[in-house]
């Protein structure tokens, strides 16, 4: 071949978009050596960056299932997201080191996503770099007073992306316009459709034996060639992509099957071929009922994940900022942290924040699973979301927009349904291989039959390229996880990534912490003893000094109990505390150690036999005991008790019951935890576990061979929840963000921890079912197309099933868990105690 011809193969399509390029070739460029052409300026400035940046292995990694297009226009002041007041909208918090989820235009497949990462990590100040490739979106985590995220911006732009801040009202604009376009190209092939079926009707009446019969040829011709070529557009275009970067896509057995029947039957209106027949109407039906399917396919995951939009919906667009004695409608953007926001009566609350004056009834059934309203007066919190009642009461703000638990929630939602589960890399390493062996298929079909039928055999291939559907293989996970984290949200059970599902599922050992989790984690002083002169209130007085500054639960317990009694607090110096242990303080000229045994005699501090069966007769009772030294002399005791959760007996029957061993860690004497948790029947229990040694517990119990769960609430067995296969931690309805746990359940429901690993078995028998699903779908319809049962028409009618019963049987997930809770509800009866 010349070296004139090679350019000129060389300039049919732009090297990066694939666009076609104007005959003037003004936009060319050596690239690694070789003459390339481009579309526009911005494709070859692109493109240079990329080789420039030592990133060219973008054009061998593209895996095409989205429309390639040349770079989109970038903001012209970009300088501006560089401003806190701007970023405070959008980043977790105004620090050194921030995180914000940007919006992507110009994503379109993982070649995308590997350059965007590498060419973004390579960036000076970049910590973290994640595309989520199903939602156009990246996490980008950089340290802000090393490099301005206007820098960031632009480097996005040189390798051709456009990137700005999420807003969740600008992602659901971009979903509309993409299903919008979806659906005008099906009403245009259904147009076409319904007038094309005139001619046919005409052909198969006689008309192709009579003297119009050419005439009728060429009106299918004219039909179905714009159809083809808007339409079609789609399918053939990335099919080409594909090819070009070596990657067969999905779209490719549909782009040939299209393509074939249109070129024969445009061959056959050409030429006047007396013995050929047309297959226009074909073409335009095929592209129809696919387009159909498409559709279909994409209203049904809508739905299907649609829990996510429904908690968006929840956030309230405008908001009654009260400006001095009256009130004034602003969006809810133009709401600070500290302004005084009045809420109506039936209204949504438009922030978290805390009730100034006012009471009303609250509904938080979407954050709390409460389904009474909880009533709320000044000084209660509020968020996001709740409906009001009767009411009305006047907020000051303290979270707004996406810091609120509300936008926490969706947070982690969007980021589950976004992360990889382990068994999905089988599906994406099936489908490559699948479309080869579609189009290998085709190939062989078209082969054998064109010795009996040349007609028959390009229809018969081409139902061969139309009927298989590897789309299954690429749903069956992604929309099993993302129905699955829908459904856990609604029953208060936040799934943070899809891996944890199938982690979930294999658990055979699970793992409580006691105080907060398996009781109420509300501690009461039921019990003084005072051992010396002092008296009762002395005692607590002296307690409660010491305690007045930690956080702990003992110590709320005890300073309130002083309180109640309208005991006054004594000033405390040098205060120290060793966690799990005790705390110890100077107080009016005294040193005083206040915490349990095991840490007084580490000290030294020793006990009287009187002392210790005290301690052991209320222990038997299941209750704590703090021992109280003045200058380390023994003078008091202070029982504590906390009961168990309600559900708790129903939550560990139901895991016993199901094959699952359960421990119990306790930093309480062995006495105290064996009499809380005696309801609970047969379990391991382990006391004296101070915070510290959890994770060893836990990596024990691991090397024994077990898949373990640990569940605590977040704070002092963070380290734990990490070490644990997987970390489940309960929390508040407005702290849902617990970082190191993996499944958060946010109703404070402890029977939930058996609802999540029912959900993810679920979930992940789901995950198998679909990919068996669409195996049998393909095994049976196939080989019905190779033997010339089923024409191209009937085979894009059925293409869809594979998908549908995809996404239908994942949206079976919360019909499925609710009968499963409901009888395992019946199943368990419990006596409370």
């Amino acid at each position: 071949m010349s070296q004139t011809s090679t350019k000129t193969l060389a300039l049919e399509s732009c090297y990066h978009c694939g666009l076609p390029v104007e005959d003037n070739g003004d936009f060319t460029s050596v690239v690694a050596g070789e003459q390339r052409a481009f579309c526009c300026h911005g494709c070859r400035t692109v493109c240079e960056t990329i080789y420039a940046s030592g990133l060219q292995g973008f054009y061998s990694k593209s895996t095409r299932s989205e429309t390639l297009a040349p770079p989109p226009e970038v903001a012209a002041e970009l300088t501006a997201y560089d401003q806190d007041d701007v970023q405070a909208d959008y980043v977790d918090a105004l620090t050194p080191q921030r995180t914000i989820h940007l919006l992507v235009e110009g994503i379109h497949c993982a070649a995308c996503v590997w350059l965007i990462e590498n060419a973004l990590r390579r960036q000076a100040g970049v910590l973290n770099a994640e595309v989520n490739l199903t939602a156009k979106r990246l996490k980008l985590h950089w340290d802000n007073s090393q490099v301005p995220l206007s820098q960031l911006l632009q480097a996005l732009a040189d390798i051709g992306y456009a990137a700005v801040p999420f807003d969740p009202e600008t992602a659901e604009g971009a979903l509309a316009k993409r299903h919008r376009s979806l659906l005008y190209r099906m009403a245009f092939a259904g147009f076409a459709m319904m007038n094309i079926l005139w001619v046919s009707i005409a052909l198969y009446s006689g008309a192709d034996q009579g003297e119009f019969r050419q005439w009728f040829h060429w009106i299918g011709f004219a039909i179905a060639t714009p159809t083809l070529l808007y339409s079609g557009y789609p399918f053939i275009r990335n099919g080409l992509i594909g090819l070009r970067r070596r990657y067969l896509t999905m779209d490719l057995p549909i782009a040939i099957g299209a393509s074939a029947t249109y070129l024969y039957s445009s061959y056959v209106t050409f030429y006047n071929v007396t013995n050929g027949h047309v297959y226009f109407d074909t073409v335009v039906n095929f592209l129809f009922v696919v387009l159909v399917g498409r559709y279909l396919e994409a209203i049904s995951k809508r739905r299907a994940m649609s829990a996510t939009q429904r908690l968006l919906e929840l956030q309230p667009k405008l908001a009654n900022r009260v400006e001095g004695e009256t009130s004034r409608v602003v969006p809810i953007r133009s709401i600070a942290i500290g302004d005084l926001v009045l809420v109506k009566p039936g209204e949504r609350v438009p922030v978290d924040g805390v009730i100034m004056s006012g009471q009303s009834a609250v509904d938080e059934s979407m954050l709390t699973g409460e389904s009474l309203p909880v009533a709320k007066q000044e000084g209660d919190k509020v968020v996001a979301g709740s409906i009001n009642g009767e009411g009305a009461f006047k907020v000051k703000v303290d979270a707004v927009l996406r810091n609120t638990a509300l936008a926490k929630i969706v947070t982690l939602m969007d980021e589950a349904q976004a992360s990889k589960a382990p068994i999905q890399t089988i599906a994406d390493r099936i489908v490559p291989w699948f479309v080869l062996a579609t189009l290998t298929l085709s190939a062989l079909t078209f082969i054998y039959w064109q010795f009996t039928d040349f007609e028959l055999a390009l229809l018969a291939a081409a139902s061969v390229l139309v009927i298989t559907c590897p789309c299954a293989f690429g749903m069956a996970t992604p929309m099993s996880v993302a129905v699955a984290t829908g459904v856990g949200a609604e029953h208060g059970i936040l799934i943070k990534r899809g891996e944890s599902l199938e982690e979930l599922s294999r658990i055979d050992h699970i793992v409580f912490d006691k105080t907060g989790t398996l009781t109420e984690g509300k501690l009461q002083v039921t019990t003084l003893k005072s051992f010396a002169d002092l008296s009762e209130q002395q005692i607590l007085q002296l307690a409660a000094s010491v305690e007045q500054h930690s956080e702990h639960g003992v110590a709320a317990a005890i300073c309130n109990k002083a309180i109640s009694q309208h005991l006054s607090l004594l000033a405390n110096h040098d205060f120290s505390s060793t966690p799990g242990r005790g705390v110890q303080a100077e107080v009016d000229g005294k040193r005083i150690h206040l915490g349990t045994e095991s840490w007084f005699r580490s000290l030294d501090i020793t006990l009287t036999t009187e002392q210790q069966a005290s301690m052991s007769e209320l222990e038997q009772q299941g209750i704590s005991c703090v021992l109280l030294a003045v200058d380390r002399q023994v003078v008091g005791l202070l029982g504590l008790v906390d009961e168990l959760r309600s559900d708790a007996i129903e939550t560990v029957q139901s895991l016993v019951a199901a094959g699952i061993k359960v421990t119990v860690l306790s930093g309480d004497r062995q006495a105290v935890v064996n009499a809380v948790t005696a309801p609970l029947g047969n379990i391991s229990r382990q006391a004296e576990v101070l915070p510290k040694d959890k994770s060893d517990v836990v990596r024990a119990l691991q090397e024994q061979g077990d898949n373990v769960a640990m569940v605590g609430d977040g704070i002092n067995d963070s380290p734990a929840l990490i070490q644990a296969n997987v970390g489940i931690a309960l929390a508040s309805g407005t702290d849902v963000s617990v970082e190191s746990a993996d499944v958060v359940l946010s109703h404070q429901a402890l029977k939930h921890v058996a609802d999540a690993r029912l959900l993810a078995g679920l979930t992940l028998r789901t995950i198998r079912q679909n990919i068996v699903l669409s195996i049998t779908y393909n095994v049976i319809m196939v080989p019905l197309a190779m033997m010339a049962m089923v024409s191209p028409l009937v085979a894009a009618m059925t293409m869809p099933i594979s998908s549908l019963l995809v996404i239908g049987n994942a949206a079976r997930i919360g019909r499925g868990f609710k009968k499963q809770v409901e009888y395992r509800s019946k199943l368990l009866p419990v006596e409370r105690v």
